[in-house]
């Protein structure tokens, strides 16, 4: 017989789930803890971290990354100017990529569509350190994309072996400035460590190969949540479109945009994510290099951590890396937001209230 006391029922329901609580709390919520303690601490490396001989040091080792001038701070700061343009680079392209593709296999007369999507979807289930190694020679000096390059009279550069920034490229292309002799305007300022010169090099050619390899092996994945949303779009509203005389870039912008809203909200939150925490090809290709160009946090942690032996400015790295995601995707998230679902959500938040206010005591 089934019983009706709630205390007996949320009892049995904390029993049920404990096994998953438990898993979750040895395996997530420990480790986040010894991490926190180990960015708080000056252990080595060696023995436990939670042994006599390790010292609580509190916020030195997020110091010398974040305030005290010096190589270490330098670096951070490297590493988010990578990733910046790292992510403005290849969020939008991925994201517009993705919708197109999807655009594309969703027509129905559109003949091998399965092969077409598997085609496409195949690059994300490779591994990443593979295509990494493919991607090394291909962009090699004497590779095949300057060897295509080479049929248009164009001499490639030798890619994962370049430092220029491409804003440093073009602006010495235009006239702006010289390469050579950059204006001192721009290079004896210094923030955080960084001049104007270095902040505004743009990305790299060796991190611009890499964002092109990374384009290509996740619009895949996001083509098919957005396959998922066009699927679900109601045939007959875009019927009715047609009707009222909308041709297809404005059925697009006008029903299907807005159809998709939550799925490019979570595309680009995904996106930006996966961005921020880029690792496996700067290992893989270039450990950081050239001139520290693809030098980004995750790999700055790492590098701290198993390289030099400093765990505990590693462990800082992490949480900062975990800091900046966070403020970042829920600002992104909120500027994104359907502002006429929120305006009705604290709407009905405000009918809710005064009904429960206008109910006799």
């Amino acid at each position: 017989m089934k019983s009706r006391d709630p205390q007996r029922q949320q009892g049995a329901g904390w029993l049920f789930v404990s096994p998953a609580i438990l898993v979750l709390g040895v395996f997530l919520v420990a480790p986040i803890g010894m991490a926190l303690w180990v960015s708080l601490s000056d252990w080595s490396g060696s023995g436990s971290p939670i042994s006599r001989d390790v010292n609580f040091i509190g916020t030195e080792n997020y110091n010398a990354l974040l305030a005290d001038p010096g190589l270490a701070r330098q670096d951070l700061m490297i590493s988010f100017r990578n990733t910046f343009y790292y992510v403005l680079g290849v969020v939008p392209l991925q994201t517009i990529l993705a919708l197109s593709l999807a655009v594309l296999l969703n027509n129905r007369f559109l003949k091998g569509r399965t092969f077409f999507r598997t085609a496409f979807y195949f690059p994300s289930v490779v591994s990443s350190v593979a295509i990494s190694l493919l991607f090394l020679f291909l962009f090699a000096g004497s590779g095949a994309i300057n060897n295509v390059l080479g049929w248009f009279g164009v001499n490639g550069p030798n890619w994962f072996q370049d430092s220029r920034g491409l804003i440093h490229i073009f602006g010495d292309a235009v006239g702006l400035w010289s390469l050579a002799s950059p204006p001192s305007w721009m290079t004896e300022p210094s923030v955080m460590g960084l001049s104007f010169w270095e902040w505004f090099s743009g990305p790299s050619v060796a991190l611009s190969a890499i964002m092109m390899q990374v384009i290509w092996t996740t619009a895949g994945t996001f083509m098919l949540l957005f396959l998922a949303g066009l699927q679900d779009l109601p045939v007959e509203v875009e019927e009715a479109a047609m009707v009222d005389g909308a041709n297809k870039w404005q059925r697009f912008m006008n029903v299907t945009v807005p159809h998709l809203r939550p799925t490019i909200l979570l595309v680009v939150t995904l996106g930006f994510i996966g961005t921020w925490q880029v690792f496996d090809q700067m290992y893989v290709m270039t450990q950081g290099g050239p001139a520290k160009t693809t030098l980004t946090p995750a790999y700055l942690s790492y590098q701290a951590a198993f390289t030099n032996g400093d765990w505990g400015q590693g462990a800082a790295i992490a949480f900062i890396l975990f800091a900046i995601i966070f403020i970042l995707t829920t600002t992104q998230r909120w500027l994104m937001r359907d502002k006429d679902a929120s305006a009705q959500k604290r709407a009905d938040r405000g009918v809710r209230r005064r009904q429960r206010s206008a109910r006799p005591q």
